[in-house]
């Protein structure tokens, strides 16, 4: 009866092994389908794309169906009024749900200096309970999200602006050097059709 006991638990433990495991994979899954999209956002709009997969991670657990009791939805649970305001027209398609949500997280860096704890609660519990309370609202889920964040891998105190430098040849044969994405991408676009 003893041994049975022994090799009962033994196979329970594997059981949940296997299901802890089978979870994690899930995630891990997850994050790699969506990895390419992050990257690509974060580098045009020069976000750092681990911020940006702790925000998901935490928001929905990349669940792109995802809808909060509060109404917000998506990856990175954008509220309508927010996904009007960034022009998503698809909050449940993950590129326009994480597009406007980099977009967003850019003008919270821009309005709090790019401290992370102040660009987090207003992001969790809206700008005017920052401005309300001066700072990072007394509010235990703002308080626990922030720090899920941290936890789930974006550390730094400040966000740092990817400011990867590119370089290319222009028309003129000149070597040019730049931190726009966007005109090194159009740059080598045209270039590609010639």
């Amino acid at each position: 009866m003893r041994i049975r006991s022994i090799q009962v638990l033994g196979l329970g433990w594997v059981c949940l092994s296997l299901i802890i495991l089978t979870a994690t994979a899930g995630i891990l899954d997850s994050k790699e389908e969506y990895d390419g999209i992050v990257k690509s956002l974060a580098r045009e709009y020069r976000m750092p794309p681990e911020l940006i997969h702790s925000i998901i991670k935490v928001e929905s657990n990349y669940d792109p169906r995802a809808v909060s009791k509060k109404g917000a939805m998506g990856l990175m649970q954008l509220m309508p009024a927010t996904a009007e305001q960034y022009g998503v027209n698809n909050v449940f398609d993950p590129i326009e749900n994480i597009e406007g949500g980099i977009r967003y997280l850019k003008d919270l860096m821009n309005l709090y200096d790019n401290n992370t704890n102040l660009v987090l609660a207003a992001y969790n519990a809206g700008q005017s309970a920052v401005e309300k309370y001066g700072g990072i609202p007394p509010y235990r889920e703002t308080i626990d999200y922030i720090d899920k964040i941290r936890r789930s891998g974006y550390r730094k105190s400040t966000i740092v602006s990817g400011s990867e430098i590119y370089r290319y040849v222009d028309e003129k044969g000149r070597t040019v050097l730049t931190n726009d994405y966007l005109a090194y991408k159009q740059h080598v676009t045209r270039n590609k059709k010639k």
